[in-house]
């Protein structure tokens, strides 16, 4: 591991919608040095210029806020492949609306990534990865879109199938407004952790992610 370049996840934001607590969901990606952007949005700019802004869902509602951000560093934030020395960021299709939604699957230092803040079914291609940043929009119960068209799955729910399809760390990084209630009660959570703004995941030289807080401003 030691030969390895360094390998870091910044959450930028662990935010729902209209979130009253944390910005936007979003991700940083850093191998080596070559940085790329995932969803994010406003109060979730980084100090760094990404190399790609990527996102998970093209007709979001956050989607102009992005563009804004994004091409204000010169990037275009669009739902695509992303590959660069020894860096492969791809999307895989997820359930959650009508429309085509993904997560993004990250391919560095010999790890299995994803980024998946939006799901109500959990996707089979995050199984065994080796750290996973997911839906957490709803607690007990999974909240659901009108017309019968997806929706959010439930914390507990996504605690269940990370564990069953054998998810090594499980990090929730799209904190709804339920959650919220839930975490200002105490309540408990049966498997994984909840991520914060600034929250910095670096793989160490024993390959494993270590915490720890970041200024991304």
């Amino acid at each position: 591991m030691s030969n390895l370049r360094p390998l870091r996840f910044t959450l930028t934001g662990v935010g729902a919608m209209n979130s009253p607590r944390f910005a936007p969901a979003g991700l940083l990606i850093d191998y080596g040095g070559t940085r790329v952007m995932i969803d994010g949005g406003p109060g979730a700019i980084t100090k760094f210029k990404p190399s790609a802004w990527l996102v998970t869902d093209e007709r979001s509602e956050l989607i102009r806020d992005i563009r804004k951000v994004a091409e204000s560093r010169g990037l275009r934030p669009k739902l695509d492949i992303f590959e660069s020395d020894g860096l492969r960021i791809e999307p895989r299709s997820v359930i959650h609306t009508n429309h085509p939604t993904c997560g993004y699957l990250v391919h560095a230092a010999g790890k299995r990534i994803v980024w998946a803040p939006e799901f109500f079914v959990f996707p089979r291609w995050a199984k065994e990865a080796d750290l996973i940043f997911a839906e957490a929009a709803g607690w007990k119960r999974p909240i659901l879109f009108r017309g019968g068209v997806g929706g959010h799955t439930s914390v507990d729910q996504v605690a269940r199938d990370a564990r069953k399809n054998k998810v090594k760390r499980l990090v929730f990084a799209h904190i709804g407004r339920p959650t919220i209630k839930a975490i200002e009660k105490g309540e408990r959570l049966e498997f994984g952790e909840f991520g914060t703004d600034g929250d910095v995941f670096r793989l160490n030289h024993t390959g494993t992610f270590v915490k720890r807080r970041s200024k991304l401003r």
